[in-house]
């Protein structure tokens, strides 16, 4: 300042150019006044050894089935685990990125890696659950809302999230608090019951970020990084800011490094001020999803015919799939879960159904959303939004109506996705949609395990019953509450190939059932509790023909 004329602080911004420094990184330097930051191109495994540090609090981006996911900077995280050069990092993400085998958080799966994991989701990767359930870690399962709001929060220095979401649900510390597993419970708590206002909260407390990994498709040489090639946006803005303001560093894979200059502004979503390295990856490491490499429909830069998707064969699949179908809404914004909700969307477009708008959580708006290793993308999309945003809409009850998976349910109607015995799947961004949307439809077969069904000439019959029950008196861990639904009068269906349930003030009640089921011997001899039965209908014999059920919105 002294003797430049000016009485207020002054940045100034330095562009040294390239040079190749004695570690034979490729360094950019940015210099300015306050943050000193400095760009650095590495290879996945320079990145590692450059930013981690043992006990560090690490974050990852994408979603789900490898979107926007790092995957080339996760291999080098193994490696650098497996050598013995990295111990006790504490994981925190938001959606559970995998492939349910080895790929996306599977690679963190060594033991002495990871001391403490919070998470959104499990289920995509079983080797991070299976240290959990060997008590190897402090495991947690919070939204996955819930936690990519939260980033916004570390990055504002806010003291956490106070939100509805989560009460008396498994998170409530009044049941579970999120906590998985003994060492959580040794490790203590992450979420805490309030009263504000005369209300019941929860509040998730922040805590600060020391490395942030996350993706893009191009850098250029200051770090200003597009996504123009990415199905999602996920958080990564907000988990760049958070560990940026907690005095992290940021660390970007990216498919090319260009020229300063050449990127259109319009595409920049994460300005390089907030970026430490850039990793370039290679094109195995640098798929669009785990499923495809690379489809410009699911970035929006094309639109494809909806009449190219596949329709789904005749299955029970298909049945729950068209009877969910009936409850769309006309114009309702909708959400469509994994698993056997996806099959809505693939009924939506067979049909010709355009007179609703179909969302996901991760941001999506618009479009048909995608299934299998492709899920959490959509083709023919209208907007994508990052994931914090979306949440935000869906716990404010933007959300008409949503569709969710079906895996355990009980008299009370309560619904668990999270845990079945020694397996922990997680609740993902199941308890943020399904507290907050006006209508509830949860989709799912019956029985599992061996479930063989049958239509001829437009009724079902039952070949071999699952031999696991699904309805049953209580279900291990409680996902949804029946009883917080009531409270709030919000409307809950419970479709399966054989029976359609609604939830009311009396309990479960039994509303359909397909034509050619038996209700004594297919329905109620499989279910552990008695539903009320008032006037049970026929399901309609459309959903049951090989033909376009012709609905209509």
């Amino acid at each position: 300042q002294g003797g430049n004329g000016f009485s207020g602080p002054v940045s100034i911004y330095i562009d040294a150019g390239p040079s190749f420094l004695s570690d034979g990184a490729y360094w950019h330097r940015k210099t300015q006044k306050g943050t000193g930051s400095l760009m650095k191109i590495l290879t996945a495994r320079e990145a590692v050894e450059t930013f981690f540090f043992d006990g560090a609090t690490v974050t990852f981006g994408g979603f789900a089935n490898g979107l926007m996911h790092p995957e080339e900077i996760m291999a080098a995280l193994e490696d650098a685990g497996r050598g013995g050069h990295l111990r006790d990092l504490k994981i925190v993400y938001a959606s559970g990125q995998g492939d349910s085998a080895d790929r996306g958080l599977n690679h963190l799966a060594v033991d002495g890696l990871c001391k403490t994991i919070i998470g959104g989701h499990w289920g995509l990767a079983p080797k991070l659950g299976k240290l959990a359930l060997e008590n190897k870690v402090a495991a947690y399962n919070l939204p996955q809302g819930v936690i990519s709001e939260l980033f916004r929060e570390i990055a504002a220095r806010r003291p956490g999230v106070i939100t509805h979401v989560g009460l008396d649900t498994f998170v409530d510390p009044r049941l579970e608090g999120g906590k998985i597993n003994q060492a959580a419970c040794e490790a203590g708590d992450v979420v805490k019951l309030i009263e504000l206002e005369g209300e019941e909260k929860l509040f998730y407390s922040s805590f600060p970020i020391d490395v942030a990994v996350i993706r893009a498709t191009y850098a250029d040489e200051h770090g200003n990084c597009t996504f123009e090639k990415e199905g999602i946006y996920a958080e990564a803005v907000a988990q760049a800011q958070a560990a940026h303001n907690s005095g992290g560093k940021v660390i970007v894979q990216v498919e090319e490094v260009v020229s300063y200059g050449c990127l259109d502004t319009r595409l920049i979503r994460l300005p390089g001020i907030y970026v430490d390295a850039v990793v370039v990856a290679e094109p195995r490491h640098h798929m669009q999803t785990f499923g495809t490499q690379y489809n410009p429909a699911f970035s929006g830069e094309i639109r494809v015919p909806l009449d190219a998707l596949a329709p789904l064969p005749m299955s029970e699949r298909k049945i729950i799939a068209r009877r969910s179908a009936m409850e769309l809404i006309p114009h309702a914004v909708t959400n469509l879960g994994i698993g056997m909700p996806e099959g809505v969307a693939a009924i939506a477009a067979e049909e010709g159904l355009t007179g609703m708008i179909l969302t996901t959580e991760v941001g999506a708006v618009g479009g048909v959303p995608a299934g299998g290793l492709d899920f959490g993308a959509a083709t023919n999309v209208d907007c994508i939004l990052e994931q914090p945003v979306q949440f935000d809409f869906y716990d404010g009850g933007g959300l008409d109506v949503a569709f969710l998976g079906l895996a355990q349910m009980d008299k009370m109607g309560n619904i668990n996705v999270s845990k079945f015995g020694p397996k922990v799947a997680g609740c993902g961004g199941f308890i943020n949609i399904t507290q907050n949307a006006k209508k509830v439809v949860y989709c799912g077969t019956f029985t599992a395990g061996g479930l063989k069904v049958a239509v001829n000439d437009g009724r079902l019959s039952i070949i071999q019953e699952g031999r696991v029950r699904k309805l049953i008196n209580q279900v291990e861990q409680v996902t949804f509450a029946g009883s917080y639904a009531m409270k709030h009068r919000q409307p809950v269906l419970y479709v399966t190939e054989r029976a359609v349930f609604e939830l009311t003030e009396d309990g479960v009640e039994l509303k359909e059932i397909a034509p050619g089921i038996d209700i004594q011997k297919d329905v109620l001899d499989q279910m552990d509790f008695v539903p009320v039965i008032k006037d049970v209908k026929v399901m309609d014999e459309r959903i049951f023909c090989d033909e376009l059920m012709g609905l209509k919105l």
